[in-house]
């Protein structure tokens, strides 16, 4: 039987992207979402795109009698972990659904994978897990842990549960792919980002605000000490990051005791709200009208990765730049502006 990759939370935004990135390198696929967040529709389009077709599965990573279902019918290789809720502003408010989700369906996952001898695996973190740093640009072996909000919480949760299960069993390889600020689309403007309601992060918000769709764009927060007063942050194109998860499924088949080893994935490179908005118009030729409004609890002034570990350990490194991003968001939210609703 062929050896498939299992993607939880495949159907979403960086799930999606890297199901397109895993197929044209030739794997097969199965993908398990829910669709909390998520759309059927966006893997017909990662169909369309590859001409190639996904095995998809509607279930959730806290149900294991679905997940025995998923390793008995195909014979999975690794798995790479998306799953999860994201939201930081929801996490501060809902923190029970967000351990929830994201700590005890890790910890679902893990025991199903256990039981079924699969020991790879590739995880979804976040650079949140450093919380506010001492020092930019952050190093892997920056301090972790003293994150600010629950959703960076329960990543670093998960991240010390796959550290601890691949020190017992020395079969097991995690890696834990902490990310930076993914945005952008695939070039086609057929997959992109697509939130549900008001969108958390900056880039959808901007393309809803220049289609029409939002009124105008809320900045959080203008004195922070940075150089306009807006928050910096790395952006880092969704399809750079898609490969970083292929380079690390590379690794893990090429050598058999990975271990743990988390990995930065962002591009070294931080701009400023104020900067992204004037890209943005640059790209689309539309005016983004924004007010400054209070800071939102948990957030930090200034964040951007060192991906020098990235490079030396997957041979990965970002390649498209804040102009493509920007291109890329608008070609996407131009082409739908009802995102995955308007077929």
């Amino acid at each position: 039987m062929e050896k498939s990759i299992l993607v939880t939370g495949g159907a979403g935004y960086i799930g999606s992207h890297t199901v397109v990135q895993l197929l044209e390198a030739n794997y097969s696929v199965v993908v398990l979402d829910n669709l909390s967040n998520s759309s059927r529709e966006s893997l017909k389009r990662v169909e369309k795109i590859t001409g190639k077709q996904v095995i998809f599965i509607e279930g959730d990573i806290l149900n294991k009698a679905c997940l025995r279902e998923v390793f008995s019918q195909y014979s999975i290789d690794s798995v790479i972990h998306f799953a999860g809720l994201k939201a930081v502003g929801e996490s501060v408010e809902q923190p029970l659904s967000y351990y929830q989700n994201n700590v005890s369906g890790t910890l679902v996952l893990c025991e199903a994978m256990e039981e079924f001898g699969i020991k790879n695996i590739v995880f979804s973190s976040s650079a949140t897990v450093y919380g506010d740093p001492d020092a930019i640009p952050i190093k892997e072996r920056s301090p972790v842990g003293r994150t600010t909000n629950p959703y960076g919480t329960s990543k670093y949760i998960v991240e010390l549960i796959l550290k601890d299960l691949c020190n017992a069993d020395s079969n097991w390889s995690a890696i834990v792919l902490r990310y930076f600020n993914p945005v952008g689309a695939h070039s086609s403007g057929v997959i992109g980002e697509d939130p549900n309601g008001i969108p958390n992060n900056l880039i959808p918000y901007i393309s809803q605000v220049a289609i029409g769709k939002l009124k105008e764009l809320k900045v959080y927060g203008n004195d922070y000490p940075t150089s306009d007063g807006t928050g910096v942050r790395d952006y880092i194109h969704v399809v750079d990051l898609a490969r970083g998860h292929i380079e690390a499924l590379k690794l893990m088949e090429k050598n058999t005791s990975v271990g743990f080893d988390a990995i930065n994935l962002g591009t070294g490179q931080g701009y400023s709200v104020l900067e992204v908005i004037r890209a943005f118009e640059e790209q689309s030729t539309k005016t983004v009208p924004y007010s400054i409004v209070e800071r939102r609890p948990g957030d930090i002034a200034e964040c951007y990765a060192d991906p020098e570990y990235a490079k030396k350990r997957l041979g990965w490194k970002a390649e498209l730049g804040l102009k493509d991003m920007m291109r890329d968001s608008w070609n996407w939210q131009s082409n739908n502006p009802t995102g995955y609703r308007n077929r």
